[in-house]
């Protein structure tokens, strides 16, 4: 279960993810400030929480290709804004996640 900083907990299902978003800077590499009318939206984010895997025929469950700690990137208008205490989450279907970022 993930725990936020407001203690809130939240256990996704099957194959979905809860991702932390990851926002861009507020300002390009050149000192100019971006409105928030004009940034775009994000779409990286660290996975905080996962379901337990997609349920499949069989019966048996299907392994997770993503860890808890992992930073992705996901597309644009994948998944769904949730709020939990204060904070704003996005959780959504690991097949929207892209890939996995590494450092």
């Amino acid at each position: 279960m993930a725990e936020t900083k407001t203690k809130v907990k939240f256990k996704p299902l099957a194959d979905r993810v809860l991702l932390e978003i990851i926002d861009e800077s507020d300002k390009t590499a050149g000192g100019i400030y971006i409105p928030e009318t004009a940034k775009e939206k994000p779409m990286r984010g660290r996975v905080i929480a996962l379901g337990q895997g997609r349920l499949l025929e069989t019966g048996q469950r299907e392994e997770m290709n993503v860890e808890v700690g992992n930073v992705v990137l996901f597309s644009k208008y994948g998944g769904t804004d949730i709020k939990l205490g204060t904070e704003t989450f996005k959780i959504l279907s690991e097949k929207d996640i892209l890939g996995i970022i590494e450092d």
